[in-house]
């Protein structure tokens, strides 16, 4: 049987596109499975509809990812594979938070809850052996981790998928499947933008332990679960000689929680040489994990850039409200530990978290004037499903959301009322963050002087007008 697993088309805000990995595991759980015509279509690199696809290569099954403001598209693919009478299962995050939104759908046949490589194996075995007749479908109920529609009509939820205990027991993912030549480099507003980028990403550990509550782990849940560190050098390995990687960019939630893992996985890049190809932590890394040593050896294992994720400048803010398990002078030291070691920085904040007011939201300002990163990402709190965040606003506030596409941390404007924090004061000091960081003579002359700005001159005049206008 064909199978094909499709990300939607994102209208993201800005012109990065990396691999979906998600998928790549899927589909390398089911090539290691015997089943070798997969296929993975990504809405954000594809230059044919998934319309003229279906249409030009009929497959017997369509798998859909989709996270929460990608659901409405998600919905749709569904029902343009529907249309070219394929049998449709959806999953990722937003199905693993709400699977009886879409199971509901008459075009989704089954949905997939939670880590999916091996239902995903034993859905094809009884697919096989069942046939497509929906009486059949109570073979299915011994499957854990699906949701689907009776033949009366009543949704059937079978028992939950236990979070795999052993990662390394999972196949890597099908990198080969991706279109590689059509993905971006993976930070493109600090490096510019290249096309010709074989950018890879990576995944050595799964959860995070922390509850932050504004954070949804749906999938990966609240455990942290690390792939052993031979078992991910492997991969590296494999990643630079056999696809000729360019780049390759860490996506853990937490990478570094165990601080002893984390320096042996940089002494095992620089022993096996692997450390000529620039690597950096796409998410925000955890300040409280880490020390001088980790920086410097992470610097001399070939990273070029780590991200933290500070949140907020008002220590209360980040303490009761955020939850975050960190304090400023852990942010402040990790920074200062890793300017020393000489790489770039990136910094991620939020304004607009329950509780704020001005006098918060102008000390996560000064903040991020403090701490001078290469690169400040400032985001407006999203409340999504699953999170304490979410529960917060639902009962305490005002949620502006028409759809689950507003629902997006992307987003230029607020998506809740709760107390005495208007979205009028949000939506200012986030704008006025953006044009006190970047609008500094320093910043406008680095921006100025790279190529990256005249040959992507149009976007981005386009980002500068959403960022800095009121």
């Amino acid at each position: 049987m064909r199978i094909l697993l499709v990300s939607p088309e994102t209208p993201a805000w800005n012109s990065r596109s990396h691999i979906h990995n998600g998928l790549g595991y899927l589909a390398g759980a089911l090539v290691a499975g015997g089943y070798a015509q997969v296929d993975i279509y990504d809405g954000s690199v594809e230059t044919e509809t998934l319309e003229a696809r279906l249409a030009r290569e009929p497959f017997d099954i369509v798998g859909i990812s989709s996270p929460t403001p990608l659901i409405h598209e998600a919905w749709k693919a569904a029902e343009t594979a529907k249309s070219h009478g394929a049998l449709t299962i959806m999953g990722g995050p937003h199905l693993t938070l709400m699977p009886d939104e879409s199971a509901h759908k008459p075009t989704v046949d089954f949905v997939a809850v939670g880590e999916a490589e091996r239902t995903i194996i034993e859905f094809m075995q009884t697919l096989e052996r069942t046939g497509r007749d929906p009486i059949q479908y109570g073979a299915y109920k011994s499957i854990a981790g699906l949701v689907f529609r009776q033949a009366s009509g009543e949704l059937y939820f079978t028992a939950p998928r236990p979070l795999a205990d052993d990662l390394d027991a999972i196949p890597l993912p099908a990198y080969n499947l991706f279109k590689i030549d059509r993905y971006t480099n993976l930070q493109p507003l600090t490096d510019g933008l290249d096309r010709h980028a074989r950018a890879y990403t990576i995944v050595t550990s799964r959860g995070c332990p922390y509850k932050c509550t504004y954070c949804s782990k749906p999938i990966t849940g609240n455990t942290w679960r690390p792939r052993a560190v031979d078992n991910v050098l492997a991969e590296w390995k494999m990643l630079v000689e056999q696809y000729h990687a360019t780049e390759i960019g860490m996506t853990d939630d937490i990478w570094n929680l165990d601080l002893k893992r984390a320096k042996a996985l940089c002494r095992g890049l620089i022993d096996m040489g692997l450390n000529k190809v620039p690597w950096i932590t796409v998410h925000g890394m955890k300040v409280n994990h880490a020390d001088a040593e980790l920086f410097q050896l992470m610097k001399k294992a070939g990273c070029k850039r780590v991200g933290f994720g500070v949140e907020s400048g008002d220590e209360q803010i980040l303490k009761r409200v955020v939850k975050k398990g960190q304090t400023l002078e852990q942010v402040r030291a990790a920074f200062r530990w890793a300017r020393a070691a000489k790489l770039e920085t990136m910094g991620f904040f939020i304004f607009g978290m329950p509780g704020e007011n001005e006098e918060t939201m102008e000390q996560t300002i000064r903040l991020a004037l403090e701490l001078d990163p290469d690169l400040a990402n400032f985001m407006i709190a999203a409340p999504y499903p699953g999170t304490e965040l979410w529960d917060q606003v639902k009962r305490e506030g005002t949620l502006f959301a028409k759809d689950w596409s507003d629902v997006a941390i992307q987003s230029d404007h607020a998506h809740f009322e709760i107390g005495d924090l208007k979205p009028a004061l949000v939506e200012r000091k986030w704008h006025e963050a953006y044009r006190r960081f970047y609008f500094r003579p320093r910043r406008v002359a680095q921006r100025l002087t790279k190529a990256d700005t005249w040959r992507n001159l149009v976007p981005r005049a386009r980002d500068a007008l959403r960022f800095f206008g009121d």
